[in-house]
């Protein structure tokens, strides 16, 4: 029935007995009592028992550090590193600074360790050893970061450039010449392809008008003078925006006065009315090209003046590549797993897809500079102050605007192989930037030009930039050297 209580019966019950005299209710109570102890050592007691140890809170100025243990990798300041008991060794390691090592004691504490670690802090000021040190680093990651594309929700890039100019500090304003912050700032924009990159060298400009620090209201606007000063001098930069801008900002520069003007001011190249004489050297024929100006195609119009230099008629021969592998036994495709484990060739390194073919294929970019080099050595004393190189890419390109002109003058120019040039890979070549920048920076890839006949006809023209690593070999890619007055690196 509901409602009604239900009957415990007798057998239902159940009754503790003593245990050795000891009644249930002291016995049971003694029970619990040690069930919560035991819960309390485990967890309060045997943490710091089987493992004894600290914790380290570090931090360095600049932040960013590489932290190791005993040479062991364990993240960047600032952070926390738990370190077992006992002395250590800890070093803080920057790119630029000098290391800083110092010995550490861990000590321990038994008791609620797991929740309330000891905990110590550690803070070092690091010391600057080079003046270019951090901002190339910086500058040389920006310079990688530009090849991968324009960040996504999944997919960010860091500020390299800008972290660079931090941590530079009070030294991003006061180098001076080769070293110059703005030569720097200039090298790096080359390389500002991307939405996310701007950003990165507007903030590393900000930056390095303020010595390091965040910019106040002053320096900003010095900041803001300087990149109006540079984009109203330097031709191209309105495309430039207009095609890296978000689409209204692109429409209002596209449509503005100062981009119309830009536009109708478009170079011109300036070309000799043929050829010089031709030279033979090693049995390579070379010809002459007067100095020049080269209204250089991509990826925005702009004037290069070109100086005088002798190029190749033809890519390198097969006959001319033995001949150098005679003097030059390194170069070999039988040592192809030293060169490739010192990074100076790829895998198909001399492969040949044409074996009727008298061009030398598949040689990789520092294969090529080698040969140029062994060439150098055999120029007759009348050219002593001269050297044997790739030509750089505006030199490539004016070579080849000239070919189409005067028919017989050089061969193979477009549509042959495609060719190395000296010069880094920089997406934004008409940007201007002192070379030794470029090269301090180095660009990942090299410039190639000139397509190969495994392209569509109508992909390419003269104007056509490539982009490879320096150690890739393609049966698509040869050289071809030109003779030009020796100068010195940083002039």
């Amino acid at each position: 029935m509901l409602g009604k209580k239900k009957e415990i019966l007798p057998e239902d019950e159940v009754h503790l007995k003593p245990i050795l005299g000891v009644k249930p209710g002291v016995y049971l109570f003694a029970l619990y009592i040690f069930i919560f102890i035991s819960i309390c050592f485990c967890a309060l007691v045997v943490p710091g028992l089987a493992k004894p140890g600290m914790v380290f809170a570090l931090e360095s100025e600049p932040a960013g550090a590489a932290i190791r243990i005993d040479d062991v990798y364990m993240g960047t300041t600032p952070c926390d590193v738990f370190v077992p008991q006992g002395p250590h060794q800890l070093t803080m390691v920057l790119p630029g600074f000098a290391p800083r090592e110092r010995s550490v004691m861990a000590e321990q504490r038994v008791f609620a360790s797991a929740f309330f670690p000891r905990k110590e802090r550690v803070a070092e000021r690091l010391t600057e050893t080079a003046d270019t040190a951090a901002l190339l680093q910086g500058a040389a990651e920006y310079a990688v970061w530009s090849f991968t594309g324009e960040p996504t929700a999944i997919y960010q890039i860091p500020r390299s450039l800008s972290e660079g100019v931090y941590r530079s500090g009070p030294l991003a304003a006061t180098l001076r010449g080769y070293e110059a912050i703005d030569d720097l700032l200039r090298g790096a924009a080359r390389f500002t392809a991307t939405r996310a990159a701007a950003r990165d060298l507007v903030r590393a400009k900000a930056l390095a008008d303020n010595a390091g620090l965040a910019p106040s209201p002053l320096s900003l606007l010095s900041s803001i003078e300087d990149a109006l000063a540079y984009l109203s001098e330097t031709p191209g930069t309105a495309a430039w925006l207009a095609a890296l801008l978000p689409e209204e900002a692109s429409k209002t520069i596209s449509g503005s006065s100062w981009y119309a003007q830009l536009s109708r001011n478009q170079p011109v190249s300036r070309f000799p009315s043929g050829f010089g004489e031709t030279f033979i050297i090693e049995a390579m024929p070379f010809r002459e090209l007067p100095g020049a100006t080269l209204a250089q195609g991509e990826a925005f119009a702009h004037e290069v003046e070109i100086n005088s230099f002798l190029i190749a008629v033809n890519e390198v021969s097969r006959e001319a590549w033995n001949t150098f592998l005679a003097a030059e036994p390194r170069w070999r495709s039988d040592n192809l797993t030293a060169l490739k484990g010192q990074g100076l060739v790829s895998e198909d390194y001399l492969l040949s897809l044409n074996a009727a073919s008298s061009t030398i294929p598949s040689v990789s970019w520092h294969a090529a500079n080698a040969f140029c080099a062994w060439l150098t050595t055999l120029l007759p004393p009348a050219l002593s102050g001269y050297e044997v190189r790739l030509p750089t890419e505006a030199e490539w390109e004016y070579a080849a605007k000239m070919a189409e002109q005067h028919d017989g003058g050089l061969q193979d120019m477009s549509g042959g192989l495609w060719e190395w040039c000296a010069d880094p890979y920089t997406p934004l070549n008409f940007l201007p930037a002192k070379p030794e920048i470029i090269e301090a920076i180095a660009s990942p890839e090299r410039v190639v030009r000139g397509g190969s006949w495994a392209n569509q006809p109508n992909t390419f023209d003269v104007e056509t930039r490539g982009a490879l690593s320096p150690e890739f070999c393609s049966p698509f890619v040869s050289f071809r050297p030109i003779i030009a007055i020796k100068v010195s690196k940083y002039e």
